[in-house]
């Protein structure tokens, strides 16, 4: 996978975006996880109860990565209890937790009341649809790991349309920060009166709009900017180093660098991870 640590979120988004197809297509090539999706799409057809997908490490480690519960997986009491809840009883445990990422797996593995299995996984569309998040979020993870700042913009992008309210926003621990930052916000009122939150942002983002790609990349664009304006890279990229020292070791004078995006998408031999 391309690294694009130490890079400018602009910088890196702009090679995200021109490489993306290409690095999603390559991870299910990689072995790690060409064992884990073969695993899954041979054994889940198996799985009759929430009980059979939790004895399985391997199927139950592989659904919450997809759904970026990875950091959860120990937790197997609780999500047993969030996979066999009633979504229609609002004191069921699934409602009361703020944490969308439960919901999501909860609706996506579609387990019956009591945690029966549906006829969903013997079904090819299901199955590619849990496989497609599992490489989608191993993607993202990655490239949050190299630039935390773009994994939200990331994060953003794949969530902002099944935001309805504003609520929805400042539940998602990412989606909420991202708003803050592109709407020039102190972390400091994420520990203030929720419902003044929620009107202090719902007046500055049209949460109706969120579902509009343009509407999205404007907001995308604001929060980039703020973002590289105030990050310190004076130290801690490793191509102002890289330059920094060649400038040390020739006439001493900066020589700016220009990538090419459209030659790195098209260049078969970059640099993997």
């Amino acid at each position: 996978m391309i690294s694009v640590a130490g890079l400018s979120t602009g910088l890196a988004l702009r090679i995200v975006d021109a490489t993306a197809d290409k690095e999603h297509a390559m991870i299910p090539d990689e072995a790690e996880h060409k064992r884990a999706i073969d695993y899954f799409m041979e054994n889940i057809e198996k799985v009759e109860s929430v009980d059979d997908l939790v004895g399985d490490y391997q199927l139950y480690s592989f659904v919450m990565k997809a759904y970026d519960l990875e950091d959860q997986i120990f937790g197997k009491a609780m999500m047993k209890k969030v996979l066999q809840s009633d979504i229609n009883d609002r004191g069921a445990l699934v409602n009361r937790l703020t944490d969308d990422r439960f919901e999501t797996l909860y609706n996506a593995m579609g387990f019956s009341d009591g945690g029966k299995a549906n006829s969903n996984t013997s079904d090819d569309d299901w199955k590619a649809k849990i496989v497609a998040a599992y490489v989608d979020t191993t993607y993202v993870n990655a490239k949050s790991e190299d630039n935390e700042a773009l994994g939200t913009v990331l994060e953003f992008r794949r969530k902002a349309a099944e935001v309805r309210t504003v609520f929805d926003l400042l539940k998602d621990r990412d989606l909420a920060e991202f708003a803050r930052t592109a709407l020039g916000l102190p972390d400091a009122i994420a520990g203030g009166d929720i419902d003044k939150q929620a009107q202090l942002i719902a007046s500055r983002i049209e949460i109706g709009r969120l579902g509009d790609p343009e509407y999205v990349e404007s907001l995308v664009q604001k929060y980039v900017a703020i973002t590289d304006a105030t990050a310190d890279f004076s130290s801690t990229n490793a191509a102002i180093q890289l330059m920094n020292s060649a400038a040390s070791g020739s006439s001493g004078s900066f020589v700016p660098v220009t990538i090419d995006i459209q030659a790195i998408q098209g260049f078969s031999g970059y640099r993997t991870r």
